[in-house]
């Protein structure tokens, strides 16, 4: 693509999705706004989120409860998770943007740069600051007729950083990136860039790792000329891979949905819940909002995610050509959405921090929880895994087929 000036878009010819969108001076800005929102997280991090209290008690939590809640109830692979994806995920992704973007201004910027973006570029999906939010907003509303509620200057920074992190990926480009390190010789040369047209000459490949469209290289073991990584025409072992990992997550679907996410006991009496059963309480309580928010985060879009991801390895596999667009873009659904099914994991560290009174009112977190958990990380593998081109090889070669089964 040739490079856009702001306001443009670059679409694909085949299947109309924008490639990419110009922004003016997205250099700077995308500098000051990742300054913005690391100053942000530091604030969210070592300021309280929430405060609640009853028959005198007070309980205080920040960022850290969540994680330190679970891992002293046994669950620590779900602290690690929750710690990972709210905690070190968003700081690693913001301090490494930003040192890329400072490296840059350098006369002479040091050549590991390319590894830290590309490394930033896989941490992406895993940064959950904005998930993480709206599952506190659900903690919010639940807790208002347990227990009295305060919100802290932690939750606030939590509002204003996702805000600054959303404007932030609207004027992020990441090519301008890969250019300019190109341009100031931290990556291949300039010569390795295709020509622009219409058309692709044969012989060409698109990274995995950064989607340069590239020569294919002579060796086997090249790698690209960009970012360095492993050259492929299409995901190695797509098909074989995601289905792995959507069966292991249709297994372990079963005891996410059989065994307790929660467990809330009040004046000494109180019962295990479910995913379902959490609904089912929300709505006889008339929450119907929330009780649609919950379902939808940890019930449809599970189940979608599942069903897409078979119907397009089932299509590949036999051949399918119908609605190629349309299947295209569930795809970018289905990577897009998965990471918002972990609300109800934040919810439920957020409440099993805060609400610990003895046998007045206190919330456990339960098994059910890390094996939702692990489906959540297994479907956003397998989406992830998966190759949409293969959907379009898979049309183009049936073609030939169709065409002489006709003449037949």
């Amino acid at each position: 693509m040739p490079p856009l000036q702001a306001h443009e878009l670059a679409r694909c010819d085949r299947c109309g999705v924008v490639l990419r969108r110009g922004h003016r001076n997205s250099f700077d800005y995308a500098t000051a706004l990742a300054f913005a929102a690391l100053v942000l997280l530091a604030i969210a991090t070592i300021k309280t989120l929430m405060t609640v209290q009853t028959a005198g008690i007070v309980h205080r939590t920040d960022l850290f409860g969540g994680p330190v809640e679970l891992d002293d109830r046994g669950l620590w692979p779900l602290s690690i998770v929750v710690g990972f994806t709210t905690i070190v995920a968003p700081f690693l992704l913001l301090g490494g943007t930003l040192y890329v973007l400072l490296m840059l201004r350098l006369q002479h910027p040091p050549q590991h740069l390319r590894l830290v973006f590309k490394v930033l570029n896989g941490l992406a999906p895993w940064s959950m600051i904005e998930v993480f939010l709206l599952g506190s907003f659900v903690a919010y509303v639940k807790l208002q007729d347990l227990v009295q509620i305060d919100i802290g200057v932690a939750l606030v920074a939590l509002v204003v950083l996702t805000f600054v992190m959303t404007w932030l990926a609207a004027q992020f480009d990441s090519d301008v990136v890969w250019e300019e390190m190109q341009r100031r010789g931290v990556v291949g040369p300039e010569k390795a860039v295709l020509a622009v047209g219409r058309k692709l000459p044969p012989g060409v490949l698109s990274c995995h790792g950064c989607g340069f469209v590239q020569p294919a290289p002579a060796e086997a073991e090249a790698g690209c000329l960009r970012c360095g990584a492993r050259l492929h025409r299409r995901k190695p072992d797509s098909i074989t891979r995601t289905w792995a990992l959507c069966l292991a997550a249709v297994i372990l679907y079963i005891p996410a949905n059989v065994y307790p996410v929660l467990t809330v006991v009040q004046l000494g009496a109180g019962a295990p819940s479910t995913i379902l059963g959490g609904v089912r309480e929300l709505i006889e309580a008339q929450m119907w909002p929330l009780a649609a928010l919950v379902f939808m985060a940890s019930v449809a879009i599970p189940m979608l995610k599942l069903v897409g991801l078979g119907t397009m390895l089932i299509c590949v596999q036999t051949g399918t050509a119908a609605r190629l667009r349309e299947r295209t873009r569930l795809y970018g659904f289905v990577l897009n959405i998965g990471r918002w099914s972990m609300v109800d994991i934040f919810m439920e560290s957020l409440l099993g921090a805060l609400v610990q009174f003895g046998n007045v009112v206190t919330i456990q977190p339960g098994v059910g929880a890390l094996a939702f958990c692990a489906v959540v990380i297994l479907t956003m593998f397998a989406a992830e895994s998966f190759d949409p081109r293969l959907m379009w090889d898979a049309a183009e070669s049936a073609e030939p087929r169709d065409a002489r089964a006709e003449a037949a």
